[in-house]
């Protein structure tokens, strides 16, 4: 381990592996999400669909379009720190706060997705695990505005990881893309059980195989 950290001080790499594809399992989830037990038994409930379309769908509001899902990051909880702040504080050690400000300007970050270590927050995201545009195929395009923002912002659905990986997932369902940290299977499978289970959104029958299949890695 010594010369792990001297050969990344003295090569300047900001990004440690912790683990392998196979590593052992991560078991980092947020507060409130589901145990393996239950999350298999919610996941039985859901109802199956196919994917709605995405007709309406706009995520982006800049050029003054009205997005979907409302301003991101928005304070849903009124404490004076959006919601990114609050997950980064709570997903990095080491967390260094803006002067005067609740915003984050430095920390370290374990990726669950990826099993490295990241330094800088400019390479960290935070990602939706149960992606916006899925949640709009699988019912969130029925719903009130106000109830999407709390969606969006649901602090059960937000992860921290690397920039590059979540680039990577971008709005992918289970069965088209899980981390490849295979270790963080079962722990995924819960956070996107939650989340599908809490707002009663649909699965599509790939997508509900896949989920069957990280939950096994539960043990």
């Amino acid at each position: 381990m010594r010369w792990l950290l001297l050969i990344v001080l003295l090569t300047g790499c900001s990004a440690i592996p912790l683990s392998t594809s196979s590593g052992p399992q991560v078991d980092r989830v947020p507060a409130g999400t589901l145990d393996a037990v239950t999350a298999r038994t919610s996941l039985a409930a859901l109802p199956v669909a196919a994917p709605g379309r995405m007709t309406g769908y706009v995520r982006d509001c800049s050029d003054g379009k009205a997005c979907v899902f409302g301003q991101p990051w928005f304070d849903t909880d009124g404490d004076g720190c959006d919601q990114r702040s609050q997950v980064l504080a709570r997903d990095l050690t080491g967390v260094e706060r803006k002067p005067g400000r609740c915003g984050v300007q430095a920390g370290t970050l374990d990726d669950p997705y990826t099993g490295s270590r990241v330094t800088g927050v400019s390479k960290i995201q935070i990602d939706h695990v149960v992606p916006l545009a899925e949640m709009w195929r699988s019912g969130a395009s029925a719903w009130a505005p106000e109830q999407r923002l709390a969606a969006a912002n649901d602090l059960r659905n937000l992860v921290a990881v690397s920039s590059k990986v979540n680039q990577s997932k971008s709005d992918k369902t289970p069965d088209e893309w899980m981390p490849p940290n295979a270790g963080y299977a079962c722990s995924y499978g819960r956070i996107y059980v939650t989340v599908k289970a809490a707002y009663g959104l649909s699965v599509a029958p790939a997508e509900r195989s896949a989920l069957e299949q990280a939950l096994t890695a539960c043990g």
